[in-house]
């Protein structure tokens, strides 16, 4: 079904004039619809508003539109381009967003997936360097859905979690006002509790595959010294997915109060996949990523205790 109303483009965005600044690059408008595929706006199957109409849309030539969708469907998020017929979103979407050469997409897309194929392996091996364990804990979900419907079996799990230590004075999230120390506390009280509550979750859900299926599970947690600008994800030795914490200012109610912060929301940060075999970037890519993460855990990392 064509998504066309009168005044709409995608998904029911109201048509704006044609620009009468600078026109966007065909690149942009590529970035914009893929965006709109990543976050889930546009649906596997779902066909797109014809190029005239998107044209209208983002106030280019037709030429320029036509060139944004050939860059999508080389990634393979799109298929049947051509001037005639509106394109498609790829019905195998999950495959074009998480396999190898895959663009970068948030971590609610990208790491459950990619998770759920590590946990194929007999032996799995998961490093983790990051704000919370959240996106993990949440990302675990299929592999272990997937192991209690007897669909997957690894004999052995060990995963290793680098965290922020409860002792530090947080980088974020942190109050707006640099004079605030009440709410820098209760703020940072917030995120132990946060810390605190995924981490005993991920291990307590893991170690369950010990009684339940007989699986040898080691979970262990590291303390950091500092707060961690990006996160970092370590899989079987073979796969490195990485991201940036982007600080944005919004805020949060805490009892009664109502606080200003800056914080990284990571479950929706981009994550960039490097694997290897796909080339001596990404091979070297992973390989210093397991040094740099090994050394860490080796040297200035401290006991970790899931308590407040």
């Amino acid at each position: 079904m064509v998504v066309e109303p009168k005044h709409a483009s995608v998904n029911g965005r109201k048509r704006p004039q044609r620009q009468q600044g600078p026109q966007k690059s065909h690149r942009e408008v590529a970035d914009e619809l893929r965006a709109r595929i990543t976050s889930g706006e546009l649906r596997p199957g779902q066909r797109m508003p014809t190029q005239a109409r998107l044209a209208d849309e983002f106030g280019v030539e037709r030429g320029a539109v036509r060139q944004a969708l050939r860059i999508l469907q080389s990634e393979h998020l799109l298929t049947n381009v051509s001037k005639g017929a509106p394109a498609t979103v790829a019905p195998d979407l999950a495959k074009a967003l998480t396999g190898p050469g895959a663009p970068p997409a948030p971590t609610t897309v990208t790491l459950g997936p990619r998770i759920a194929s590590a946990f194929a392996h007999p032996h799995v091996e998961i490093d983790a360097l990051c704000l919370t364990s959240v996106s993990l804990t949440l990302a675990i979900g299929e592999p272990l859905r997937q192991i209690h419907a007897g669909q997957l079996k690894p004999a052995k799990v060990d995963v290793r979690v680098l965290l922020p230590s409860r002792d530090i004075p947080l980088a974020f999230p942190t109050s707006v006002e640099d004079s605030a120390d009440d709410a820098d506390e209760q703020l940072r009280r917030r995120w132990l509790a946060q810390r605190n509550a995924q981490g005993q979750v991920l291990r307590h859900n893991l170690l369950a595959l010990r009684s339940t299926h007989g699986i040898d599970v080691q979970v262990t947690f590291r303390a950091l010294p500092f707060t961690p600008p990006v996160k970092l994800y370590l899989l079987n030795s073979t796969e490195a997915l990485f991201a940036y914490y982007t600080l944005s200012r919004r805020e949060v109610e805490i009892g009664q109060q109502h606080l200003e912060m800056y914080d990284a929301p990571g479950i929706q940060s981009m994550l960039f996949a490097f694997e290897q075999g796909a080339g001596l970037r990404d091979m070297t890519f992973v390989e210093q990523s397991h040094v740099w993460f090994n050394a860490l855990w080796e040297t200035i990392s401290s006991e970790l205790v899931l308590t407040s």
